[in-house]
């Protein structure tokens, strides 16, 4: 499985969010390839992925996509990100 942290620039929130997803689902005893990438990169670096994870305000510039959309409000909020993560995965 493939999952892709979004942010306006790639390296700020999208890392947090990618080590912070990393954690949660190692927590769930869950497997699965963690990037962090940046809005100008998504078409390649998101082509494959099961699951995009990012913040509101980039929701419609992430455009179409087979992906799940997932949208934290809270980067730093483990427990946001398992039940959302647990919800779209499980």
């Amino acid at each position: 499985m493939k999952i892709v942290a979004i942010c306006g620039s790639g390296i700020g929130s999208s890392g947090i969010l990618k080590v912070n997803a990393e954690r949660v689902l190692k927590r769930l005893e869950l497997e699965a390839d963690v990037t962090a990438a940046h809005l100008s990169s998504l078409s390649s670096d998101a082509a494959d992925a099961q699951v995009i994870l990012t913040s509101a305000e980039f929701v419609d510039a992430i455009g179409p996509t087979n992906a799940d959309v997932i949208v934290i409000e809270n980067y730093f909020d483990t427990e946001e990100l398992a039940r959302k993560l647990e919800a779209a995965l499980g």
